[in-house]
């Protein structure tokens, strides 16, 4: 282990070269030496007295301990922001001190997982070479606290069994140190004052390192929250639209939209350009294939645990998919969502893997270099797609019949009478099959906690969404017909959504082989607080763009085809003054703010309603609801890891963190009064 403490004496420096001879374990002689370290000191020769009334204690905390962050900055603006609070207090702290723009967007550029999905093995996390997944070593601060005498010196002694480490400094100040992973440290410190015995205080260093894998879909995942936004221009894009719908004359068809800031090609439908030109100006994910998000409620979760318990470590492995299903994501391939930017143009990749294969690739990689490290957790969200969910959703907003016939004889538009078969009959199969395949990775299936939805069409104390056009008249064809509205919502809540408890619980007829040990953790408690922020929810306090420029009667962009080429908002505003992750009364994305937080360019269709170009009229449909609408916003999400983080500590046996003593944060008073 290497000790990093300030010099207090220059006396002191002629220890150093006595110790040059102490033996060093491999660990730290492999390992760069923090700057700064501490002259080394031999222990008192006056033979000290135990501290036993608890006046003094020694307290220690495994620094930049979610191990996802390569930089402890990073971990400590989400230390400072939770301490205290909820997950949703946190998030709209940081909503507030980063002006709408997101804490994440740049954070993403610096983790231990590039935007492939790929593991850094090595990553080098503030300066320092680690194994991600198996961890060897752990970074420490330690600090003397309680009765500490004025002026007192500390002689530290750190011991894992391959000799003892001394340092000496001002009581003061806190003492680094990485501690070995898999053994004990004891550490103890005699505290020197004046001509008086020096005073003892001895504990114990283990770091547990937690092992939390994240799999399932687009809820898993964080659709609907890149970590960098899409950046808006205020400009004007040309889409088409099927059959002339749109507006009328020589530019019959054709409607415009706010464009990608920075793109210098066409704008207009006559003048087309490439997609690869396009995508230069994208959204940003965490992973553009599956739209991975660190704003995603088990990326939240995971880091929260972190935070709350300064005796661990968390090594977190996102897998969660977008548009995965239990067949086609966990246990197959599936289409990639997005091209990715890379420094030289864009990648993209056709397919993604399985998760279930990656998950247990990671883990026999751990097995191999630690034979006892297993799998602690596993967060988990999937079903809807099984269900054909966002089928669901295009049959209540696409209200147009030229696109709704288009759309229903491509597969997009789907029926509640399809869905209820599949969930009563291939569903739990599908369950079946998922229950056996976690059995091998998991010693305990409650280790498996499962967060299931949230209804997204209820607002006022639950009752239903009303339907119409407001936020969802980005595209021209769209409204939320109030009677499939309805309809939907009640399937969700009264058969979806007890049918995936039962799922989960083994409950309610579900077969499993042995329900007191076949059930996973089931988590459901967010259901509630999202009754009053569905996607049609609106409030005095939501940030004042939202409230200006998206009408709840539909009228938000401007419909002269040649003002709007330069003016798109019929507001008169920007676009780009849009900011997705201010607060607001909605923790739903409409299909209004899906375009502008992502706009996404679909690359995961099937070939038969790919977009032919960048003004293709199925690309101005998709866009408006590809990157996120009708998925939690990062409030949304910040509530689901509210109410999964008990379940987490539940099972992990954590003692429950911090007491959080404050509640979720007022939105943003108005500013225009």
């Amino acid at each position: 282990m290497t000790l990093n403490c300030p010099f207090r004496s220059l006396a002191l420096v002629a220890f150093l070269a006595s110790l040059a001879l102490l033996p060093l374990p491999a660990s730290a002689q492999t390992q760069p030496a923090p700057p700064a370290a501490a002259p080394l000191a031999a222990a008192p020769a006056v033979a000290a007295v135990p501290v036993t009334d608890g006046s003094m204690q020694i307290v220690w905390e495994v620094r930049n301990r979610f191990r996802l962050f390569r930089e402890e900055r990073d971990f400590r603006e989400q230390a400072d922001a939770l301490n205290g609070l909820t997950v949703l207090a946190s998030e709209q702290a940081l909503g507030l001190q980063s002006e709408g723009r997101g804490w994440a967007r740049n954070v993403v550029n610096r983790l231990c997982i590039d935007l492939t999905g790929r593991v850094n093995e090595p990553c080098t996390r503030d300066g320092v070479k680690e194994s991600y997944l198996t961890p060897t070593e752990h970074p420490v601060t330690v600090r003397l606290t309680g009765a500490i005498p004025v002026g007192a010196i500390c002689a530290w002694v750190f011991d894992d069994g391959d000799g003892p480490r001394p340092a000496t400094q001002d009581c003061a100040e806190p003492i680094n140190f990485r501690a070995r992973y898999g053994k004990p440290t004891v550490a103890t410190v005699d505290v020197s004052s004046g001509a008086d015995a020096p005073l003892r205080v001895s504990t114990e260093i283990a770091v547990r390192d937690l092992f939390i894998a994240g799999l399932g879909d687009s809820i898993g995942a964080g659709e609907g929250n890149p970590d960098r936004p899409i950046a808006l221009s205020d400009e004007g894009f040309c889409y088409r639209s099927y059959l002339g719908i749109g507006t009328v004359g020589a530019t019959a068809g054709q409607f415009y939209r706010p464009s990608r800031a920075g793109f210098k090609g066409g704008r207009a439908c006559e003048a087309p350009d490439t997609l690869a030109n396009w995508q230069r100006y994208s959204a940003t994910w965490f992973n553009a294939a599956c739209h991975r998000s660190l704003y995603s409620y088990q990326t939240r979760t995971a880091l929260a645990l972190a935070v709350r318990h300064p005796h661990i470590a968390v090594t977190y492995l996102p897998l969660a998919c977008t548009g995965a299903t239990i067949q086609e994501g966990l246990f197959g391939s599936q289409r990639a969502r997005e091209c990715y930017r890379t420094k030289s143009g864009t990648n993209c990749p056709g397919s993604v893997n399985g998760q279930i294969a990656e998950l247990r690739e990671a883990v026999a990689a751990i097995r191999k270099r630690q034979p006892q490290r297993g799998l602690d957790l596993v967060l988990l969200s999937v079903g809807a797609n099984d269900i054909n969910f966002s089928g669901l959703v295009a049959d209540v907003i696409v209200d147009s019949p030229t696109e709704r016939g288009i759309f229903r004889r491509s597969g997009v538009i789907g029926s509640i009478d399809e869905s209820r078969s599949t969930l009563q009959r291939q569903l739990p199969q599908n369950f079946a099959k998922m229950r056996e395949a976690f059995k091998g990775l998991v010693d305990d299936m409650s280790r498996v906690v499962y967060v299931t939805y949230a209804n997204p069409a209820l607002a006022n104390r639950g009752v239903p969404c009303p339907g119409g056009p407001g936020g969802f008249d980005v595209h021209p064809s769209f409204s939320a017909d109030p009677n499939r509205l309805a309809a939907v919502a009640s399937f969700v809540d009264n058969e979806f959504l007890p049918r995936l408890k039962d799922l989960a619980q083994c409950t309610g007829g579900v077969l499993c082989r042995d329900p007191s040990a076949d059930a996973m953790t089931f988590v459901d408690a967010h259901q509630r607080t999202f009754a009053n922020h569905g996607f049609c929810a609106r409030a005095e306090t939501d940030p004042e763009f939202d409230r200006a420029c998206f009408s709840p009667r539909g009228d938000s962009f401007t419909a002269d085809i040649v003002a709007a080429a330069n003016s798109p908002m019929a507001c008169g505003a920007g676009a780009s003054n849009y900011r997705a992750y201010l607060p607001r009364a909605r923790w739903i994305r409409d299909a209004n703010d899906s375009y502008f937080a992502a706009m996404t360019f679909p690359q995961g269709l099937p070939a038969a309603i790919q977009p032919a170009d960048i003004h293709d009229a199925t690309w101005g449909v998709v866009s408006a609801v590809y990157g996120g609408a009708i998925h939690p916003s990062a409030e949304g999400h910040a509530a689901m890891a509210d109410a999964a983080l008990p379940a987490a500590e539940s099972v992990l046996s954590l003692q429950p963190g911090p007491e959080v003593t404050s509640q979720p944060l007022p939105p943003p008073a108005r500013t225009d009064r």
